[in-house]
């Protein structure tokens, strides 16, 4: 019912969204978001970015939140795909898709996987800015959409 996959190469948002689908006519919402690189941190350029996760326990994670969304929502199907290493300004770096019969339970499932994530998911993002090598804090507004659900 679920895909969870953490990978260095980049992906293809079409394919993602079509094995979503694939075989299942019971369907009838799709809801994806796909988050990208920007090149502006913080008002400081950002020319490129490493995100590190330890192995095992990322998979968990994201397994863990992906059970939980099928728990609380009716859905028929959900993918999650995370890029680590470097990556430039405009590569994507997360795909999420969630597959229901109903556009309401997949719009809420999309919405709070991706607030979790940015969140409860083990990544480590380094920037390498004009002014050198920064870590990413997380953000109190993650935060605080996270602590809606």
């Amino acid at each position: 019912m679920h895909a969870i996959q953490i990978q260095t190469e980049p992906f293809d948002i079409r394919a993602e969204q079509e094995a979503l689908c694939r075989d299942n006519p019971r369907i009838g919402a799709l809801v994806t978001f796909v988050g990208l690189m920007r090149d502006i941190h913080e008002g400081v350029s950002v020319s490129r970015m490493t995100l590190e996760h330890y192995p095992g326990m990322t998979e968990k994670a994201l397994g863990a939140l992906a059970a939980e969304a099928v728990e609380r929502w009716d859905l028929e199907g959900l993918r999650i795909v995370h890029r680590v290493g470097t990556l430039e300004p405009l590569d994507p770096i997360v795909f999420v898709g969630v597959v229901s019969q109903h556009r309401g339970a997949a719009f809420r499932a999309c919405e709070f996987l991706i607030d979790a994530l940015k969140t409860r998911a083990p990544f480590w993002k380094k920037e390498l800015t004009e002014t050198g090598e920064r870590w990413v804090e997380a953000r109190a507004t993650d935060e605080e959409a996270a602590r809606r659900w």
